[in-house]
């Protein structure tokens, strides 16, 4: 498809050239094409609202852009293009707005309004959305914190008191459940969030501002992140960064892919005001798929933990501390005494250096991969043993020790409670 410029009437054509392909994909959910290009002159006399015909040399003006009428010949300039391509891009655009109201329609019987403590002065507001349905709702621990009241608002105007079945303050992932008739629960449909990639589209569903049943879009801006719940140690790994406008309100809503799909919950944004700046952080589903069905059943979910700290290795690590210059992984600083890793005998470091004006521990165990999968960072020990494994699970941990690549297998434990940290006022 030719690239096109149209700055004004025409000026949404780009996204569109870029949506093609999302029309792909609902093309292939249809069995149609995306593209069912309309006639040039049913083209000018909608967009342009002149009469021109396909064999007619007039040109239709858009501003001091035009769109060249005349078939045969290619454009005459900057700014004209073949009214075929206009016209292709008119359904293009068409595709895409009728694929974002489907998606819309489809989602936001699922989607809440979620109320903490409803009437009272500090009452505070976010999203959520059906999780299944026997009645639960996911949300964010921050948007309920674990106390007061809650109510669930539904799109059709309908709501409902609900009760607090158990959250995960480290995942920031909550579960609230109501009782309503069978029509009302129509549970959101999950996505996968493994395989995301930068570029993707993404589109966001909540309540920002108190502004209800909102949808914007954007796209997958970065995946792999790890942010501080505010209410562990330990960070969520996994996170999705999105440029979709997220604002507060929006915390607990549902991020979808171009399917519709639920591929996170929407958690936080980064910024000095408070409102958006295009980043915003989303828990990725497939740790809700682990954290919410515990939740539901037990009221909290158990997080897997091997009980050390690590640094990074880096280049400035393997030179002041003498490493193979071919070395990855993550050096063990410190080994928490009865952890998992001390009954394991994982080695901690013995002789502390300076690196780039920071305390070092060099000597110990350098962890080189995790049941056979690369680790270069702490962020994929964390993540691993978040997504994949439980309490009482074994995993087996690739070790750098005294110059020689070995073996070590970890009986994982439970994260001690005391290292949960449940005052931190949420930022909602």
């Amino acid at each position: 498809m030719e690239m096109i410029k149209l700055h004004r009437r025409l000026g949404n054509a780009l996204f569109a050239v870029a949506a093609v392909a999302v029309l792909l994909a609902v093309a292939a959910c249809t069995g149609r094409s995306p593209i069912e290009t309309p006639t040039p002159t049913t083209v000018a006399q909608t967009v342009f609202n002149e009469p021109v015909t396909n064999d007619s040399p007039v040109l239709a003006k858009t501003g001091g852009d035009a769109i060249e009428a005349a078939t045969d010949s290619p454009p005459s300039g900057p700014g004209q293009v073949r009214l075929e391509s206009a016209a292709a891009v008119m359904s293009l655009l068409a595709e895409q707005e009728a694929m974002m109201m489907a998606i819309y329609d489809h989602i936001v019987p699922s989607v809440v309004r979620i109320v903490e403590s409803p009437g009272a002065f500090d009452a505070s507001e976010g999203s959520g959305f059906v999780w299944d349905d026997e009645g639960h709702i996911v949300t964010n621990y921050h948007v309920i914190r674990g106390e007061g009241k809650v109510r669930a608002l539904f799109f059709n105007g309908d709501e409902y008191d609900a009760e607090i079945v158990g959250f995960d303050p480290a995942a920031d992932l909550a579960v609230v459940k109501i009782y309503a008739p069978a029509e009302n629960l129509i549970p959101a449909r999950l996505g996968d969030s493994s395989d995301l990639r930068p570029g993707q589209f993404t589109i966001a569903v909540g309540n920002p501002f108190g502004q209800d049943f909102t949808m914007t879009i954007g796209i997958v801006s970065a995946v792999g992140r790890m942010i501080d719940s505010g209410f562990s140690q330990f960070a969520i790994p996994e996170v999705i960064q999105t440029d979709a406008a997220m604002n507060p309100g929006n915390s607990g809503g549902p991020l979808l892919d171009r399917y519709g799909l639920v591929i996170g919950i929407n958690t936080q944004i980064r910024s000095d005001s408070r409102q958006n700046s295009g980043v915003g952080f989303a828990v990725p589903v497939d740790l809700a798929k682990r954290v919410v069905p515990s939740i539901i059943e037990h009221g909290e979910h158990r997080h897997s933990w091997i009980g050390i700290s690590a640094q990074d290795v880096g280049k400035d690590l393997r030179d002041e501390a003498g490493l193979d210059s071919g070395l990855r992984g993550t050096l063990i600083q410190t080994v928490t005494t009865d952890s998992p890793a001390d009954r394991a005998g994982l080695k901690g470091g013995e002789e502390q250096i300076t690196v780039m004006g920071r305390p070092v521990m060099t000597g110990g165990d350098v962890i080189t991969s995790i049941e056979g999968e690369r680790v270069t960072a702490i962020e994929d020990i964390i993540a691993y043993l978040a997504l994949n494994t439980s309490p009482g699970d074994t995993v087996t941990l690739g070790v750098y020790r005294d110059g020689k690549q070995i073996e070590v297998e970890v009986e994982l434990g439970e994260r001690p409670a005391s290292m949960a940290v449940p005052t931190v006022t949420p930022n909602r």
